[in-house]
């Protein structure tokens, strides 16, 4: 009957929610900075997982935590929209920064792939790395794919979602600042890269050094061997074996950098409250 399909329409339209433009325009803020956390961060924001499975986690955490922020929507009506717009880029230069600090670990652990096989001479032995598309030595790829597993076992990933929470309390929304103290201390940040990553490669790389020394002094003592043959295959079998015995010292190493995430993250959120 018309009149019955009319009530019905009606109802159903009064049973629609009605949000308001500052809890949507908020809702944006808080999945810009979600979402540029969870984009950042190893195991979700890899580039083998589908960009709809990123946008889908990102909308339901939002969603999750939104109602919990009590987001002030004084400050939408407030400062003009370049400013809000602005401090829109923001949020998502927040969740990068958070997100960076992970990085720093496995391109640690990559650094360190790159040392020991240029010092064991199969760095021209490159493969495709799926997540940054570009070519890296096996020996990368398979560290890194290590800290990967390390980084799951240890609930590494529980560490940046419950960054997400409490980043909210250090730096509430449209009130961060990415200023030079923070660029600083993200440059800073990027010499433990090197660092690390030479912790990591030393044992490889002392042991290869020292079958180096040995292959000269055989060169120098007995010229008829032909140290370029045997050397090869000898610093590649060495490394590897020195590699699987150096492994459980390269696990805690990683264990050890993925522990001091947390107060890293906890400084550079600090450094970027308004």
């Amino acid at each position: 009957h018309p009149g019955t399909v009319s009530t019905h329409t009606h109802v159903c339209r009064m049973n629609l929610p009605a949000f308001q433009i500052e809890q949507v325009i908020g809702f944006i803020l808080v999945l810009m900075r979600v979402g540029a956390i969870i984009i950042m961060i190893p195991v979700f924001g890899e580039r083998v997982v589908p960009a709809q499975v990123k946008a889908g986690l990102s909308v339901i955490v939002a969603g999750l935590i939104y109602p919990v922020l009590h987001v002030n929507v004084g400050d939408f009506k407030a400062g003009s929209t370049i400013e809000l717009l602005i401090r829109m880029g923001g949020e998502v230069i927040i969740g990068v920064a958070i997100g960076f600090v992970a990085r720093i670990v496995f391109a640690a652990v990559q650094t360190a792939g790159e040392l020991m096989g240029f010092q064991m001479g199969v760095a021209v032995a490159n493969v495709v790395d799926p997540v940054s598309s570009t070519q890296i030595s096996i020996l990368s790829e398979f560290l890194y794919l290590v800290a990967l597993l390390v980084f799951v076992t240890v609930d590494g990933h529980h560490i940046f979602l419950a960054s997400i929470i409490e980043s909210y309390r250090f730096i509430p929304i449209l009130h961060g600042f990415f200023g030079a103290e923070a660029a600083r201390e993200m440059l800073n940040m990027t010499t433990d890269v090197f660092v690390t990553g030479i912790k990591i490669a030393a044992p490889v790389v002392a042991v290869i050094i020292f079958v180096n020394v040995g292959l000269g002094l055989i060169a120098r003592t007995v010229p008829q061997i032909n140290v370029f043959i045997v050397g090869f295959p000898l610093q590649v079998f060495v490394g590897i074996m020195f590699l699987g015995i150096a492994m459980p010292f390269i696990i805690a190493l990683i264990v050890h950098e993925i522990d001091g995430l947390w107060p890293e993250i906890r400084r550079i959120m600090s450094i970027m409250t308004g």
